[in-house]
């Protein structure tokens, strides 16, 4: 019996933060949640400019044009941070 193994990447489909979080929702189901101190950029902004993001190519990155920010979905998995 043989098996094969499907590849799948992680892309992102869906974005929230709270206060303290950032949140991403991926299109097989899991959730990255991360502390939002980790990307500084994002902890400074507003409530409005962190809700004004956009999803990069077919969810391989999240861009928040208000803040300046650029987040890559395999970096959130590997866990870095930002600077």
């Amino acid at each position: 019996m043989s098996t094969s193994t499907v590849e799948t990447r992680a892309l992102a489909r869906h974005v929230r933060t709270t206060d303290d979080t950032l949140t991403v929702d991926l299109a097989d189901g899991r959730s990255i949640t991360v502390p939002l101190v980790w990307f500084p950029r994002l902890a400074q902004a507003g409530r409005k400019a962190r809700e004004s993001w956009e999803i990069l190519g077919d969810g391989e990155g999240i861009h928040w044009p208000i803040a300046d920010e650029d987040l890559s979905v395999n970096g959130l998995l590997a866990g870095h941070r930002g600077t």
